[in-house]
């Protein structure tokens, strides 16, 4: 007979719960290694038909490494299972496992496509500039505030002239100087690196044909094509090209029941920061950017009618559509519509 297994996973111990024939008939704990699992997963189920975790810090490497063992994992939304396991009366790890078990007795569930880890590698890179850059920020603006106290007011520059400014600054005051400059130096050695990173990032663009492609739409750079290309891994994962839309978030809710029935905010689900970079490449399109293009007319009069933050909203959704359609099809961006 088959097995059905449910895996709740934590950074030390992940809780396993085994059924068979609708019954359980093993559960335990072990440490949190897919190797160890999977020579578990052997010796009390001969036969698993579905091995089920939730999505988490942890399921990008239990996903790879337990279907490198030949374990049939299977990662859900957590937000999908949280529906059922809150079922339970007692929260416990192996109550946990259990209901997960079950649910993939059932087949109750919703699988989560995992991402590789080249995808994630990229998506790596990217965050990891993204911290820099917002930590450089941060302590530039810390400077700034301690140095208003002592009325030393730093010009509103960047660069090498903001330290330039602060060293002339702090020149006759060696008291504040001596707290000051070691956050210049950190802030220095932050830049440094959020500029190294920032190379490999461009060089990683420039090789990469689909990012080379994406980069033709007005207001889309490297980091974003990189982001979405990364977040989309092949554009047959999506059946059609509105879906994207809705997979980073920017679709609106709707809520009904009996006679209520009404459209809300966006979701605002999937990956955040890539929905971030869609939202900021949809406002550089209709505020800075020079192009005629007919996504910027239309995002344009949507503003008069509907306001600006609407207007930018439905010209990044928009925009995650776009550039669906152009991974597929591999066409680059034209400023006009091809009249029908």
């Amino acid at each position: 007979m088959d097995e059905y297994i449910g895996l709740d996973v934590s950074l030390k111990e992940t809780a396993v719960s085994i059924r068979r024939d609708g019954k359980r008939v093993w559960r335990g704990k072990c440490p949190s290694d897919p190797q160890l699992l999977a020579a578990l997963i052997r010796k009390h189920a001969p036969a698993p038909k579905r091995v089920v975790f939730e999505t988490g810090p942890l399921s990008v490497w239990f996903f790879h490494a337990l279907a490198a063992e030949g374990v049939p994992a299977i990662c859900i939304d957590a937000r999908h299972a949280k529906a059922a396991l809150d079922m339970a009366t007692n929260k416990t790890d192996a109550n946990d496992a259990d209901g997960l078990a079950h649910l993939a007795e059932v087949g109750f569930y919703k699988e989560v496509r995992v991402k590789s880890f080249d995808s994630m590698l990229t998506r790596t890179l990217v965050a990891a500039r993204t911290r820099l850059v917002r930590i450089g920020t941060e302590l530039s603006n810390q400077i700034r505030g301690l140095m208003k106290t002592f009325g030393l007011v730093v010009p509103a520059v960047t660069g090498s002239k903001f330290e330039h400014h602060v060293h002339a600054l702090l020149a006759d005051n060696i008291d504040l100087g001596q707290i000051i400059r070691p956050l210049l130096e950190a802030w220095h050695a932050v830049r440094l690196r959020a500029a190294e990173l920032g190379r490999k990032l461009l060089a990683d663009a420039r090789r990469n044909a689909a990012c080379q492609l994406l980069m033709s739409i007005p207001g889309v750079g490297v980091v974003t094509a990189t982001s979405f290309v990364s977040a989309i891994e092949e554009p047959a994962n999506f059946k059609h090209s509105r879906s994207v839309g809705a997979f980073v978030g920017l679709t609106t809710r709707r809520y009904q029941s009996g006679e209520i029935d009404y459209d809300g905010h966006i979701s605002r689900r999937g990956d955040s920061h890539l929905r971030g970079l869609l939202y900021e490449a949809a406002t550089v399109l209709l505020t800075r950017s020079r192009s005629e293009c007919d996504l910027r007319k239309w995002g344009l009069q949507l503003r008069e009618r509907l306001g600006f933050k609407r207007a930018t909203v439905a010209v990044a959704r928009k925009l995650a559509v776009i550039m669906h359609s152009m991974l597929i099809t591999g066409e680059p961006f034209r400023e006009k519509s091809v009249a029908a």
